[in-house]
């Protein structure tokens, strides 16, 4: 379990307030409009943000504060957090081994990952000579990899285009099936939400709804939720 305990970060005259609990299992997206906290939420979660009050517990183990290397999470940023001087295979590798002293086995999974990615033929390339969307499932593969019980990403797939958004949604539905984790994932795409969330948080300014059923979400949404979403999404 995941449980965030009247948690409230303050940044300047922002406040973020939330008071939610995840089982393994879950997978959940976490939407609403720019500016509303969610990317604040996911950092604070992972451990790159100190909480003004409240506390964070996993697995009835309190965790906040604890260095973002120790806690339970996987976290993909929006800006991807790759190392340019190293190729494509030593950054997946570092969702491994951070000494990248990978054994056969570890860089057979590697190389499986690239190839589910469709990265094959940019295994020794720098980063520096990718496309966005290729550095986008670079950053997504080595994520994937570490295997932490918590997957955090951030707007993943902002940088693909719909055929490859798409496969790369099935590519983490399908990872995360052998795994008994949390997905917890932000989007502004309301069919990423759909294809792969049981259950949506809604945040707007500071403020974290509880998790709803995905198909409750978009079948009867709130005022605020039918102004976010626009009416082609429910």
């Amino acid at each position: 379990m995941l449980d965030i305990r009247e948690l409230s970060v303050k940044q300047g005259s922002f406040t973020l307030s939330a008071d939610l609990s995840f089982k393994f299992g879950d997978r959940i997206a976490i939407v609403g409009p720019s500016g509303g906290g969610k990317s604040t939420l996911l950092l604070t979660i992972a451990g790159f943000l100190e909480l003004s009050s409240g506390s964070i517990w996993f697995n009835s183990k309190r965790i906040d504060g604890t260095a973002p290397v120790h806690m339970p999470c996987s976290m993909l940023f929006q800006d991807n957090n790759l190392f340019p001087h190293l190729n494509v295979v030593e950054n997946v590798g570092l969702g491994i081994k951070p000494s990248l002293r990978l054994n056969p086995s570890e860089r057979e999974l590697v190389f499986s990952a690239l190839k589910k990615m469709d990265l094959e033929n940019k295994a020794l390339s720098k980063i520096s000579e990718l496309s966005g969307g290729q550095i986008s499932r670079v950053a997504l593969a080595r994520s994937l990899l570490r295997k932490k019980p918590v997957l955090i990403l951030d707007e993943p797939f902002e940088a693909l285009g719909p055929a490859q958004r798409l496969e790369m949604i099935n590519y983490v539905a399908e990872f995360l099936k052998g795994y008994n984790s949390i997905l917890l994932m932000v989007t502004h795409n309301p069919l990423d939400a759909k294809k792969i969330a049981n259950k949506i948080v809604f945040i707007q300014e500071g403020v974290v709804s509880d998790p709803k059923d995905t198909k409750a979400f978009f079948k009867e949404p709130d005022l605020e939720i039918k102004k976010y979403l626009g009416k082609n999404y429910y």
